[in-house]
């Protein structure tokens, strides 16, 4: 079947001699009518839909799934922080529940919890290890797509719900995170839901779909806090101009959308106020032990300020430079974020004005044009905050825009391929495939010495796609179709490729990125330094060698990224095999105070490993340590807690010097591991809480040596 859509009325119309349905969602079964098995609707899909849309989808979900569980052990327990924190709830519901960093619940992650249950629940399942840790995330991603093809394919077409779904897939961006343990793979897939179902409330002015929506919303706040709220206004506004229900009933539904908000996200918060602090673990990134001040401080308003009390750096204001990047418009077209998720931006944002225009005189309550709104208000509202943000922005943020970018795509290349008859809607998809083309060759341009004939071929086959899509009104059907072939390969060729280096590579610590390293990005030549100075870790492309251990090395084939100015010879540091031969990640070019040793942790020897195992379960914490990561380290390594001084940063004023006295007192840590310098400045903490331990331990207890790490034993004190 072949739909063709009705400017005017922004539903669907049919050419003479195909089969039509009225405009608006798939039709149910009428009375009387028979519906069909389950397996039979799962592989053929609706009645309505050509023979070929089912397989097709269930190919694409089939892809994407292998794409992203493709050697998901190459990259080990990734961020070791939050991989961490999943070990620690595997082991007890308490740090479950609040998203402890160590099972004897000393802290939490930086974060509310949410993300962290479907890894922790999996590691309870299947026991630690990377596919345990990682395999829930991909799967995440795989539904993201299905959301994406489902929210699509209702008011449009199968062939625009593929197309936005392949869009997803291959965004170099989404590639990383689905494969990573960060809490922006479930963000990514609650906010697509959100969308999903306010575009159903779109459609028949239901209530239970804004319930959905907000549902979903206040779920993805217990996964990244406000960052969930962002598209909340374009989300509203959306809905009470186009919904097709009076307005006092708009407004009541809007006010029941946001009960179910507060009901999903805020029951936990809830729990967590009320709960007695000395019974609970200290909320880590806070600087007074509550929720609601991580919240709104570290998590929420000094991520846009930059005044961030406990960060380990400022952010940039205006168009000037600082420690997070450039702000501004072009911030999301720069060195460091282009390649992430930009090469199809401007298309999107070109097709998102075709696509009003194309139903400027639809009705208002209009679902096709209330789609374009929905999709496009989620973009341009996440893009405007991150450009301007001046606080904490890392690249892989970049994925909450994927599931809004996607869809636009979609959407706006088939209504204007079918409009492609008419001069404007042609011109426009030549003009859209040319800027797409162009921006291709500016971002592999940015890479000289990967696949260099690349950027060529998507050049010449995007300019030669938009000059066939300027007659594809006029040409047969086969040769139109072929120009539209080509224009989304070359299209997609180079967030193919981006994405193809990305899976081919293991990815460890706390700041990642997808691709190849460019010139002036973050970590590449000629990249800025982070807090700290000296510049990030290099990131090498991990390979196996015969013990196990990694190795950095260019790749063949779709390269990898080589070592740069910054990055010790094994990459990202000597990583050591976890349980099923996943790697976990070494402290790549900067150890102890550094950025790098903040951001990667550490590498545990065996003899290290052995030493802190030793009547281990005597004590409440094995160790103690400043700074979540090399906790983190030394705790995946061992099974047994270790406390995070300070916290993430080693900035959190937790716990106190008169508490840690009592702990040692007490009998309840063994070691205290030697921070290397992290002790002071980023890891002084407000109060120099962090740095008054560290002084103290090593003034008071006896210092142990194992290789190149040193301990001090809290049971034994300094000789003379």
């Amino acid at each position: 079947m072949t739909v063709h859509f009705d400017q005017r009325s922004g539903g669907t119309a049919a050419r003479p001699g195909t089969r039509t349905r009225p405009p608006g969602p798939p039709p149910s079964p009428q009375d009387g009518e028979p519906v069909r098995p389950l397996a039979r609707r799962l592989w053929h899909g609706r009645p309505e839909d050509p023979r070929w849309a089912r397989p097709a989808l269930l190919a694409l979900l089939l892809a994407t799934a292998v794409l992203y569980l493709y050697d998901l052990s190459a990259s080990g327990y990734a961020n070791s922080f939050y991989s961490a924190a999943v070990q620690a709830g595997s082991q007890s519901w308490k740090a479950f529940f609040f998203g402890s960093l160590d099972a004897a619940n000393a802290i939490t992650v930086d974060k509310p919890p949410a993300a962290l249950w479907p890894m922790a629940l999996s590691v309870r399942l299947f026991g630690l290890g990377s596919w345990a840790i990682l395999a829930p995330e991909a799967l995440m991603g795989v539904a993201t797509v299905a959301v994406v093809y489902a929210a699509v394919r209702r008011r449009f077409s199968p062939a625009a719900g593929l197309i936005a779904g392949a869009v997803l897939a291959l965004t170099p961006v989404a590639a990383l995170m689905f494969r990573f343990n960060n809490p922006d793979a479930m963000l990514a897939l609650l906010m697509a839901v959100a969308c999903w179902a306010v575009i159903r409330a779109l459609e028949d002015g239901r209530t239970k779909w804004l319930l959905w929506a907000g549902a979903a919303i206040g779920f993805a706040f217990l996964a990244k806090t406000l960052q969930a709220f962002l598209i909340l206004p374009p989300l509203a506004l959306v809905y009470g101009f186009c919904a097709p229900v009076p307005v006092r009933k708009r407004i009541g539904q809007l006010a029941a959308g946001l009960a179910a908000i507060v009901v999903s996200g805020g029951w936990w918060v809830a729990i967590v106020e009320l709960w007695p602090a000395s019974s609970r673990p200290y909320i880590g990134g806070s600087q007074n032990n509550s929720f609601l001040n991580l919240t709104f401080g570290y998590n929420g308003l000094g991520r846009l300020n930059g005044d961030e009390t406990g960060s380990v750096g400022g952010g940039g204001g205006g168009n000037g430079g600082g420690a997070w990047g450039e702000t501004g418009w072009g911030r999301l077209f720069g060195s460091s974020l282009g390649g992430q998720i930009s090469w199809l931006i401007p298309a999107a944002l070109i097709l998102l004005v075709a696509g009003l225009v194309a139903t400027g005189r639809a009705r208002r309550a209009s679902a096709t044009r209330g789609a374009f709104l929905v999709w496009g208000g989620a973009l341009l509202t996440t893009m405007l905050v991150f450009s301007y943000m001046r606080g904490i922005f890392h690249e892989y943020y970049t994925v909450a825009l994927a599931p809004y970018l996607a869809p636009l795509i979609g959407m706006g290349a088939t209504l204007l391929w079918e409009r492609r008859h008419k001069v404007w809607a042609s011109l426009t998809l030549a003009t859209a495939m040319t800027a797409t083309a162009a921006w291709g060759y500016v971002l592999l341009n940015r890479s000289s010495d990967y696949l260099p004939w690349l950027k060529w071929l998507v050049l010449a086959g995007g300019l030669t796609a938009a000059l066939g899509l300027v007659f594809a009104g006029r040409l047969g059907r086969w040769p139109a179709l072929a120009a539209a072939g080509l224009g989304l390969v070359a299209a997609l060729a180079g967030p193919a490729a981006y994405t193809l280096t990305t899976v081919n590579e293991g990815h460890t610590g706390s700041i990642v990125t997808a691709g190849p390293s460019v010139a002036g990005g973050r970590g590449g030549p000629g990249g800025g330094g982070g807090p700290g100075g000296g510049g990030f870790p290099g990131r090498g492309q991990n390979q196996r060698n015969g013990n196990g251990n990694t190795q950095g090395q260019q790749g063949n084939g779709f390269p990898g990224r080589g070592g740069f100015p910054g990055q010790n010879p094994q990459g990202q540091g000597q990583n050591q095999p976890n349980g099923d031969g996943g790697r976990t990640g070494g402290m790549g070019g900067m150890r102890g105070g550094g950025v790098g040793g903040l951001l990667n942790g550490a590498s545990v020897s065996s003899e290290a490993k052995k030493l802190l195992e030793t009547d281990a379960d005597r004590y409440t914490w094995a160790a103690a340590a400043i700074g979540a990561q090399n906790a983190a380290s030394y705790q995946l390594s061992t099974g047994d807690p270790v406390m995070a001084v300070g916290g993430f940063n080693g900035t959190d004023p937790s716990p106190t010097l008169a508490q840690f006295k009592q702990y040692v007192a007490d009998g309840k840590i063994h070691y205290f591991i030697a921070s290397g310098g992290m002790g002071g400045g980023m890891g002084g903490g407000s109060d120099g809480t962090s740095s008054r331990i560290t002084s103290w331990v090593e003034a008071t207890f006896k210092k142990v040596t194992v290789g190149s790490s040193t301990f001090y034993d809290l049971t034994q004190k300094a000789s003379g």
